[in-house]
């Protein structure tokens, strides 16, 4: 007897034995057995033999020109033959017309109807080798189908998980996917998320129990499987150990789909536990150290870094929550994540590329030591203004190795700089209403958005910044050496 332990068919996609019967250069005709689009096709196999069946592993179109049948074979040989290859798991039978037999023998006909084995007449014109071979094409057909569509959806799941409201999104690209429902249960087993179809109480019920079968016990499966109202069910632990639970409910589960639904469960993993880049008693002892008085450079070694980027993230819709900025500092390579109002701020390694993300607008600093973590953080909001004002998903702030800034002594520069600007120094409005107006070139409207402000309020803080300096903010050469003295400051 086969091991219950083994796969009663083999891992490949299966082959709707309806698509066999559509190929025209076969021929085949159905004269016996049940049909329909739910019997499926993993392989053919030639055997003369009277009792094939310690030869099937299941699901096989098995072929036969009936060389076995004995001469005066009657009813009781044919539904013995039949009932072998059924109970073996056989898909169907393929009965070869010629030169053996001239036709299907009308016993094999009634055997097949008595144990709902579908029965194929092959004729003459057609080999088995034709047949095995169209199989197999059919299957390498759905083989390549099916990895385009896995990577399809990692993609789609990747690029959710980057996104303000991410586990929604991954959740809704799963049952998408998978065409059913995807459902995240908390560690107490409460439903805090879920995407798609309801497919009806005994369904959610019978869900949310086998969730409760992977809670993160000693013994517990990583996943598992069930099937309840004739939807199949799955359940996957969530790394971290928290006792996160994905849900997965699915009217037909295809060959891919547990693939594509262990990418949704590792996303929501990193999604639902804390993402580090380093250790987290190192983030601690950093935390610790900074809280006590140590300065920043000598903490930054203990986060795996000498130079680092301050990014400014705002959401393209509403104020992203803990989950959502977790997810985009996972997606930009750093747990040094704080999300502050509805702008969000990530500390990252300057090693690290910084893309442009989905659903978000970001304003990146310069590459600076953490002595410089203060006015990294300045940068990356001046680049975030700049990024809403000019409707770019990302602004770097621009750093050059040398200018001719650069050849006047910083001393006497920073004098400079706060002598002309002193008239104004006292309302950091007005100087940060003009350090923005210069860098976007005296746009009133782009100004207005940088700031959050109305437009006219940009007009009167510009016109009195020009009455305090008492300058002309219409000469270039007033605006250029205003701009040189906001750059030192």
């Amino acid at each position: 007897m086969p091991d219950p332990a083994v796969p009663s068919t083999p891992p490949t996609p299966p082959v709707p034995l309806d698509a066999l019967l559509a190929r025209e250069d076969l021929g085949l005709r159905r004269i016996a057995g049940p049909d329909g689009p739910g019997i499926v096709v993993h392989g053919a196999h030639t055997s003369e033999m009277a009792d094939p069946y310690p030869y099937l592993l299941g699901g096989e179109l098995l072929l036969s020109a009936g060389v076995h049948i004995p001469r005066g074979a009657g009813a009781e040989y044919f539904d013995a033959y039949v009932s072998r290859i059924a109970a073996a798991g056989g898909a169907a039978l393929g009965f070869g017309v010629a030169p053996v037999h001239d036709t299907v023998p009308a016993a094999l006909v009634e055997a097949c109807e008595t144990h709902g084995l579908p029965l194929l007449e092959v004729p003459p014109r057609t080999t088995f080798s034709g047949v095995a071979r169209a199989v197999w094409q059919l299957m390498a057909q759905a083989r390549l189908a099916e990895l385009r569509r896995v990577t399809e959806a990692q993609q789609s799941l990747a690029t959710a998980a980057a996104r303000p409201d991410p586990v929604p999104s991954v959740l809704h690209q799963l049952a998408r996917r998978l065409g059913g429902r995807a459902v995240l249960y908390g560690p107490e087993g409460a439903e805090l998320a879920a995407a798609g179809r309801d497919q009806g109480e005994e369904v959610r019920a019978a869900l949310a129990e086998l969730a409760k079968v992977v809670r993160p016990d000693t013994g517990r499966p990583a996943s598992a499987t069930d099937a309840a109202a004739g939807t199949g069910l799955a359940a996957y632990a969530l790394g971290g150990g928290q006792g996160f639970v994905l849900g997965v409910a699915a009217p037909q589960r295809g060959p891919g789909d547990h693939t594509i639904a262990s990418v949704a469960a590792v996303l929501l993993s990193l999604l639902t536990g804390e993402h580090q880049s380093g250790t987290g008693a190192a983030r601690s002892s950093a935390l610790v150290r900074l809280l006590l008085g140590s300065p920043p450079e000598d903490v930054a070694p203990l986060l795996g870094g000498d130079r680092w980027r301050v990014v400014h993230a705002e959401p393209d819709g509403a104020a992203p929550d803990s989950l959502a900025a977790s997810a985009l500092g996972a997606a930009l390579g750093s747990a040094l994540v704080d999300p502050d109002g509805g702008v969000v701020r990530v500390l990252v390694p300057a090693d690290r590329t910084l893309p442009a993300l989905p659903g978000w607008t970001l304003g990146v600093s310069a590459a600076v030591t953490p002595r410089d973590w203060p006015a990294a953080d300045t940068q990356a909001a001046r680049a975030l203004a700049r990024a809403r004002a000019t409707r770019a998903p990302l602004v770097r702030h621009g750093s050059r190795a040398a200018a001719l800034a650069d050849l006047v002594d910083p001393h006497d520069a920073h004098a400079h700089a706060r002598a002309l600007l002193a008239p104004i120094a006292a309302s950091p409005a007005l100087t940060e209403t003009l350090r923005t107006w210069l860098s976007l070139h005296g746009g009133w409207d782009r100004t207005a958005v940088a700031l959050a402000v109305h437009r006219n309020t940009v007009r009167q803080r510009i016109a009195r910044c020009a009455a305090l300096l008492e300058t002309d903010l219409d000469d270039p050469d007033v605006r250029m050496e205003l701009w040189f003295a906001l750059r030192r400051t």
